[in-house]
């Protein structure tokens, strides 16, 4: 256990930050599963889609290659989807 305030505190705010976090990661694999599920992938989805995945990757909850990564494969379905 920490003894100094300082760590005591650091520790509060640690935790606090990962369930901040734990938020958020599962709000983004929320919106990237509804899009990957729904039956027309319109662009306004695919917009929310992003902006979700941009914020997580803004606030170093994933990391940008992931959240770019995530990007193409969704514009890669969405173009799919579109060409049928």
């Amino acid at each position: 256990m920490a003894q100094h305030k300082s760590a005591k505190k650091r520790i509060k705010t640690s935790r606090r930050a990962a369930i901040r976090n734990r938020a958020a990661a599962s709000a983004a694999r929320k919106v990237v599963k509804e899009f990957k599920a729904a039956k027309e992938k319109t662009p306004d989805k695919l917009k929310a889609a992003y902006k979700t995945l941009d914020k997580t990757a803004a606030k170093k909850v994933f990391h940008k290659n992931k959240a770019a990564r995530l990007k193409s494969r969704l514009a890669k379905l969405a173009n799919k989807a579109a060409a049928k």
